[in-house]
């Protein structure tokens, strides 16, 4: 009955200390504007963990194929601020685009964030 009693406890702290964190963007929506036709876009979105506790992020989720996220794997520390990067890859097909990447992680506030990123590919040029 002990060891089940410290297993309770020790899971509630882990829970609790696991939703005392908090992440902020300086912004969630990156419009390129107009792309080469089969140009490089790719953006940094910047972020801060707010919380007092390490942030963990897991796998994004993107709206689409062509857009991939780096993201770091390690935890975030307290204060500290770090980079998602979305890279945009159907840079071969002419026409506007917004396409999205929801990152999850264990803030307790906004622990799903929509990063967006949006533009215009050209056509191509002869």
């Amino acid at each position: 009955m002990k060891k089940l009693f410290v297993l309770l406890s020790t899971l509630l702290v882990l829970c609790v200390a696991g939703f005392a964190q908090e992440v902020k963007f300086k912004e969630t929506v990156h419009d390129f504007g107009d792309i080469i036709y089969k140009g490089d876009a790719s953006y940094e979105f910047e972020f801060k963990n707010t919380g007092k506790e390490p942030l963990i992020l897991t796998t994004p989720k993107s709206s689409c194929g062509c857009t991939v996220a780096e993201w770091p794997q390690e935890p975030i520390l307290p204060g500290k601020s770090d980079k998602i990067k979305l890279i945009y890859k159907n840079t071969h097909k002419t026409g506007g685009f917004s396409k999205s990447v929801t990152v999850f992680s264990n803030a307790k506030k906004n622990n799903e964030v929509k990063l967006q990123i949006k533009g215009r590919v050209l056509p191509e040029q002869n």
